[in-house]
């Protein structure tokens, strides 16, 4: 019994002590998931509208309205990209226009300082309060 009992012990501690581990793999990829989504949140905005081409004009009025400086407009893609020039260097913001089902836009913003993404939410927050004052008078004007 003694034999049995000492051949077990440093098995139950083994597994006893590897359950009491958190794999720091499942954790990061956890706390990098929940940023993803949290990123995604402050980067997009869903509007009532299912005009792609007026949603993509109140995108660059609202960007040139932000002092930005217009660099590629796609409307087949439903791309804009601008660059706002100052101190630190261009911030460089890429907004995208997809329908969401059948009755919605869905505008995605995409913010750059060089080659850094940019995960404050003070610039897209500036730009949606604008895009969204832009997307209300635009949808009231034309009734």
């Amino acid at each position: 019994m003694k034999t049995l009992l000492r051949a077990i012990l440093p098995l139950c501690f083994v597994v006893v002590a590897a359950s009491g581990c958190a794999d720091p793999n499942k954790q990061a990829l956890a706390t990098s998931t929940e940023s993803q989504v949290k990123l995604r949140t402050m980067q997009s905005r869903v509007f009532d509208t299912t005009d792609k081409m007026t949603t993509m004009r109140t995108v660059i009025s609202t960007l040139q309205d932000l002092s930005f400086v217009i660099d590629k407009a796609d409307s087949n893609l439903g791309t804009v990209t601008a660059t706002k020039l100052g101190g630190r260097g261009g911030l460089r913001m890429t907004v995208m226009v997809q329908p969401k089902g059948t009755k919605q836009m869905r505008v995605r913003a995409n913010a750059q300082l060089g080659i850094q993404a940019i995960e404050d939410p003070l610039p897209y927050q500036a730009f949606f309060q604008s895009l969204e004052k832009g997307m209300f008078l635009t949808a009231n004007l034309d009734e």
